[in-house]
């Protein structure tokens, strides 16, 4: 569905198991609710409020987090493959067990302390990590 004009204040409102597809949520206040089990698919969060929400179980693929305030948020066993978080703010989110591409991962964790830079798992990241873009082609030396 395709939804341009969806409710900007959702604060706190019970929204689980529920689809977003091709939503426009860009600058929605979603602070503090329960999206447990949605399903957001090529969806714009950019900007939105999800400060506290509970995204537990979420399924959000390629969708847009581009400044979105993800602060407290419980994001647990989130699938986010293809999802960008580019400026997130995510002091307190929880990532444990989430689903993210590694690039994305790897960003995030430029920027994460404490708790969410253990749900991240970045201590696993290591220095050998190297973006599939950037490098030496080890399956064909010689070719970049």
């Amino acid at each position: 569905t395709v939804d341009s004009a969806v409710n900007r204040d959702l604060h706190g409102q019970n929204l689980q198991n529920n689809e977003f597809v091709k939503y426009d949520l860009a600058g929605a206040d979603l602070s503090a609710a329960d999206l447990t089990g949605s399903f957001f698919s090529v969806a714009n969060a950019r900007n939105a409020n999800f400060h506290g929400a509970n995204l537990k179980n979420v399924i959000a693929y390629a969708t847009r987090f581009d400044n979105a305030d993800l602060s407290d948020a419980n994001l647990t066993g989130a699938d986010l493959m293809k999802s960008v978080f580019n400026g997130a703010v995510i002091d307190g989110a929880d990532f444990t067990n989430a689903m993210l591409d590694r690039s994305q991962q790897k960003a995030l964790c430029s920027r994460a302390t404490g708790q969410t830079a253990e749900s991240l798992q970045c201590s696993s990241l290591g220095s050998s990590y190297v973006p599939a873009s950037e490098g030496e082609n080890n399956f064909n030396p010689g070719r970049s």
